[in-house]
């Protein structure tokens, strides 16, 4: 007897596998998704679908919007840390509510393990067509000789810290107007009532090669598959920008490493699927894919470059 406990002793005390660990997943899994059904909603399922295959259970998406995802977050940061609830967030959950609000209901790096980046999303510059602007700098000469004339449209907080850093950039003058998504500006930007916006390109792309939506840049560092022909912000002449748009794994802090590496292995494994990777990009999605060291890596330096665009915009957490 005291050599079992001696061993159970040595074994918590090492941080040695739980039987726990070791017999995971013994039931559903549970990916709470702040977005309501639509692109990212999509672009979930379509990595949920061959997790529930290779893990041998189903992982269920599990619809909680609101609060710009923080509702989502929240709950997940406060779930079990034993595999079985994890979380879908992005560049809004993880870098806008913690920086532009003022009591954010949780710490990105304290209350979350990062398991795998899964994905790195297409952001366009876009306008109406009745703005004569044919690349940024062209509408940055044109908000400037109209001041207050234009109005910007905002679906998401990354939108939101785009616009500001165009706007701080270019010392301009245009009225904004938030929406609560992409796809619900749409129609006022169809309408010219709001008449640019940074997008994403599930919601943007289709309109733009129906010649709705003129697009001027992307925000990715290299061209995006959906508009081979839409310049980088450095090849259309302008700065580079610090939002990248992203999609990743998440689950509360305190998670079993040997979950948290398992899960992200069997993530980043799907991502290389050629059928996978042909699904996502048809919703706008690039795989990305990480070790979940990389992914903390990453989301501290995207925390830092945030920050500091948001400081040099002006913007105040609110």
């Amino acid at each position: 007897m005291k050599t079992l406990i001696v061993a159970g002793a040595l074994a918590a005390a090492f941080g040695l596998s739980s039987p726990t660990a070791a017999q995971y997943p013994a039931k559903p899994v549970r990916i709470i998704m702040p977005f309501p059904a639509g692109a990212a909603d999509t672009v979930a399922r379509i990595v949920a679908q061959p997790l529930s295959q290779v893990l041998g259970q189903p992982v269920l998406v599990d619809n909680k919007p609101g609060a710009d995802g923080a509702i989502a977050a929240e709950l997940a940061a406060k779930s079990a840390p034993d595999g079985y609830t994890l979380l879908w967030a992005g560049s809004t959950q993880m870098l806008g509510v913690p920086i532009l609000r003022k009591n954010p209901p949780y710490d990105p790096l304290a209350d979350f393990a990062p398991i795998t980046r899964v994905t790195k999303l297409a952001f366009f510059l876009v306008v109406h067509p009745s703005v004569p602007a044919k690349t940024p700098l062209e509408l940055i000469d044109y908000a400037r000789a109209n001041p207050g004339k234009l109005n910007y449209a905002s679906g998401n907080m990354p939108g939101v810290l785009a616009a500001a850093q165009l706007i701080s950039i270019g010392k301009l003058e245009m009225v904004h107007v938030p929406y609560k998504g992409d796809s619900l500006a749409i129609p006022d930007l169809l309408n010219a009532r709001v008449h640019m916006m940074f997008g994403t390109g599930g919601v943007t792309a289709p309109l733009v090669k129906e010649g709705k939506l003129r697009a001027l840049a992307t925000l990715l560092p290299a061209r995006s598959s959906l508009l081979p022909d839409v310049p980088t912000m450095i090849e259309a002449g302008m700065p580079q920008l610090s939002v990248v748009n992203w999609g990743g794994l998440f689950g509360p802090a305190k998670m079993p490493k040997e979950i948290v590496e398992r899960i992200s292995r069997e993530v980043n494994a799907i991502l290389k699927r050629p059928e996978v990777r042909g699904q996502l990009e048809k919703q706008g999605a690039e795989p990305a894919g990480s070790t979940p060291a990389e992914f903390a890596a990453f989301l501290k330096q995207q925390l830092a470059d945030w920050g500091k665009a948001a400081r040099e915009a002006g913007l105040k957490p609110e």
